[in-house]
């Protein structure tokens, strides 16, 4: 019995590490993603379609073929 407890409370705690880092870095992008929206006037539609250039881009191979 008192295994199994030990074993949860060892499972809660890296679950709330888990959680704390996302809501950690799910606050960094919102707040970068705001002062990109007040400062330069940027969308967050705009990163979005960025990224899925360079991925395509990336995925497309070595750039001297």
């Amino acid at each position: 019995m008192l295994e199994t407890i030990i074993i949860a409370l060892i499972a809660f705690a890296i679950l709330w590490k888990v959680i704390k880092t996302t809501i950690n870095n799910a606050l960094i992008v919102v707040t970068i993603l705001f002062l990109l929206y007040t400062g330069f006037g940027i969308t967050p539609l705009d990163v979005w379609h960025q990224i899925t250039q360079v991925a395509q881009t990336l995925s497309q191979g070595p750039i001297g073929k």
